[in-house]
């Protein structure tokens, strides 16, 4: 009977061991995330001050040029334009629209006047180039991860096409289930769905983080998703920082050939002891280097411009973007900027026959 019980233990106990060590560097034994080996960490002895924040926050010139926004009638016109065709446009943030064959994909969409759980947080200093209810039919809904202004709870609620498939990294469906999405697919880091012939979407590791309350730090996964459309390669970033996977994603997936990456929210001094340089949100000229590392052809660079997330003046993100270009190997053209609502052929942008 001894012996029975003996070995009982011992296979229970291997059995344990060999599913903790095939679980994902990533997944932390208490059903957390956190960031790819050898990620850079934030110094846990910041401590952040709203008082500070609003302080310098005030010091901001808020204007923003009228070149930086395109009118509705424009936007609205350009849509039936491009209707046929493949196409990128910009609503503000991280909200893209992006047309590939048959399927419209829209990118973290966010059309509420704040940032923030109901009237708190950030409000927009720009308006969504379009409203919620003249976006045009979306198939594909993407969420790279669960911050205020990534994840909009009022677009969740009230988005028109909730027949669209839903792709978020673990943890997240609930908040698209809850809401009658039909269907909704979680996913982990390198995991990939096929949504047709000529479209494949893959979710990739990022370095940054989630939470929306006290309570849920890194309780659902963030990530970059892979767009393979025909032959060609698009990257979406989540909000991210810098990190060796990049190098690694772009020797393992690269070359890439259009990177969607954050320019924006990256100055939090004198909060951080550090000006320009976030753990979490790559400054501009970072934003380039992990371009690179992604061997990616063009780049854009989102997530400015929309809301005051930090303390860089408004409109420095892409200036800084476009004056380094060339310092990381990109032609300054090929480091691309987009007013709001500007859409934009897939085919010119990429230069593609």
């Amino acid at each position: 009977m001894k012996f029975i019980i003996l070995l009982f233990l011992f296979l229970t106990y291997n059995s344990t061991t060999f599913t903790m060590e095939k679980k994902p560097f990533h997944h932390l034994p208490d059903g957390t995330f956190r960031n790819p080996e050898g990620s850079p960490e934030r110094n846990s002895n910041i401590k952040w001050s709203f008082r500070v924040f609003n302080k310098e926050k005030k010091k901001l010139d808020m204007t923003v040029p009228k070149e930086h926004v395109v009118e509705k009638v424009k936007v609205l016109s350009d849509l039936e334009r491009f209707k046929d065709d493949d196409f990128v446009g910009w609503i503000g943030h991280a909200t893209f629209l992006i047309k590939l064959g048959n399927t419209t994909i829209i990118t973290d969409p966010v059309f509420s006047k704040n940032a923030g759980p109901l009237f708190f947080g950030p409000k927009r200093y720009t308006e969504p180039a379009l409203k919620l209810n003249e976006i045009p039919r979306t198939d594909l809904f993407l969420l790279t991860h669960n911050h205020y202004d990534h994840q909009d709870m009022m677009t969740i609620r009230k988005f028109p096409f909730k027949d669209a498939k839903v792709m978020v990294p673990l943890n997240l469906g609930k908040y698209f289930t809850s809401n009658r999405y039909r269907d909704v697919n979680e996913m982990d880091w390198y995991d990939e769905i096929r949504v047709n012939d000529d479209l494949k979407v893959t979710l990739l590791p990022a370095v940054h983080w989630s939470k929306r309350s006290l309570t849920d730090t890194n309780k659902t996964l963030w990530g970059n998703f892979l767009i393979e459309y025909k032959e060609k390669k698009i990257l979406f970033a989540s909000d991210t920082g810098v990190g060796n996977i990049y190098k690694e994603l772009g020797n393992k997936f690269g070359p890439i050939d259009l990177t969607f990456i954050n320019i924006g929210a990256y100055n939090f001094y004198p909060i951080m002891p550090y000006k320009d340089k976030s753990a979490y949100h790559a400054n501009p000229e970072e934003a380039l280097s992990i371009a690179k590392d992604l061997k990616s052809k063009k780049v854009i660079g989102m997530h400015w411009g929309t809301f005051v997330l930090s303390l860089e003046p408004i409109m420095e993100p892409p200036v800084r973007f476009k004056d380094n270009a060339e310092k990381y190997g990109y032609n300054k053209e090929d480091a691309i900027i987009f007013k709001i609502g500007e859409i934009q052929s897939l085919k010119k942008l990429l230069s593609y026959n």
